[in-house]
């Protein structure tokens, strides 16, 4: 496998036409190595790549040989000291951040969790399982797309009109719907379904989240789901079990479903969720931010950066005085903007997004950079 320098942007995993560049923030990790796997996803990775080039905190390499479809994470090397707020462990992969498609659902193990469950240090004890086989994989994807002349509607307020859908529960019963495709992106965009919606007169159709989500290990045991979403764990990718077909299959699925909606007339709004992550607190999984950088990603309690502020409910509250983490936040939103057409965003518990400190700040940086960048 050769391996070239790549550079520090874009973040992510970005296929050029001749090899795909990889890049990923981590400001305190001592080593980052890419893991490729083969088309089944589930054994140990075939490459192990350490990544030497690091600019500005950004760890990146250049594959000429890897193509749309490879599947990836990453292994973090660094201190494994909670009481710091570190949480590093080179035995568990991870997704990628800005992973623009996501190979499937998290298959539970203790092997999923950074400490040794059933120790009497709780979390202060490193497990050394691999998780690997019970993680989904990134998936590199082709942008290309034909959106022909595809132009938002751009209906104005005073005309809006806005139906709130659950992907799957609107479609998954629907008699005219094909039922391969029932409770998926292209049933969305079936003609049964923008009939019903042009019959009531709606002008924008708002999506309960479709980022790519956890359900959590109790209710995966008792058989059970995480059937509302709110549990994201990849801010970039639209969730695979929303789709049907081969690897990376959800990311064109979702254009066409826009492009068909916007020929309808309709617009489409996404239900998101930047406040948290499905990793839970001090002793949840570590599935992506927790072991790529902690401290940089979560909001710590100051006086003692082992346990998270949570002002979410769920555990944890992603880090909005970090600049990486805005970062994050706001390349997702101009990437489902830009490149997945989307017109607009409903925020889940937004005020934990504008704190600051302590309190709702109506003057931070989040809601800063939302004026400069409409």
């Amino acid at each position: 496998m050769r391996v070239w320098p790549g550079q520090p942007y874009p973040l992510g995993a970005t296929w050029d036409g001749e090899g795909v560049n990889f890049a990923i923030f981590s400001e305190n990790a001592t080593g980052v190595s890419l893991c490729l796997f083969d088309a089944h996803g589930d054994t140990k990775e075939r490459e192990r790549i350490p990544i030497v080039e690091r600019s500005d905190q950004i760890w990146h390499c250049y594959l000429p040989d890897v193509r749309p479809g490879q599947l990836y994470g990453y292994r973090v090397d660094g201190p494994y000291s909670p009481e710091e707020g570190h949480r590093f462990n080179p035995n568990q992969l991870l997704l990628d951040p800005y992973a623009k498609a996501i190979s499937g659902a998290i298959k539970w193990s203790d092997a999923l969790f950074a400490y040794q469950i059933g120790s009497d240090r709780e979390d202060l004890e490193m497990n050394h399982a691999d998780s690997a086989r019970g993680m989904p994989k990134c998936v590199v994807v082709d942008n290309a797309f034909t959106w022909g002349n595809d132009a938002p509607p751009r209906t104005p307020w005073n005309r809006t009109v806005i139906y709130e859908a659950h992907t799957k529960g609107m479609t998954i019963r629907h008699p005219d719907i094909p039922e391969e495709i029932r409770g998926t992106y292209l049933a969305l965009s079936s003609d049964a379904v923008i009939d019903h919606l042009k019959s009531l007169n709606v002008t924008a159709l708002e999506l309960l989240p479709v980022h790519h989500f956890a359900v959590d290990r109790h209710l995966a045991e008792k058989g059970l789901t995480n059937y509302w979403g709110y549990n994201t764990i990849g801010f970039f990718a639209p969730d695979v079990r929303y789709a049907v077909g081969g690897l990376g299959s959800q990311v064109v699925q979702f254009k066409s479903m826009v492009k068909t909606l916007y020929n309808a007339g309709i617009e489409v709004i996404l239900d998101v969720v930047y406040n948290h992550t499905a990793e839970g607190n001090h002793l949840g999984p570590t599935l992506s931010l927790k072991g790529i950088d902690n401290k940089a990603y979560y909001r710590l309690e100051p006086d003692n950066p082992r346990f998270y502020t949570d002002y979410t409910g769920t555990g944890n509250s992603l880090n909005m005085l970090h600049p990486r983490t805005i970062q994050m936040i706001m390349d997702s939103l101009r990437y489902w903007v830009t490149e997945m057409h989307v017109d607009g965003f409903r925020f889940d518990l937004a005020p934990v997004l504008a704190r600051e400190l302590y309190e709702v700040n109506r003057l931070s940086a989040f809601f800063d950079i939302i004026h400069q960048d409409p």
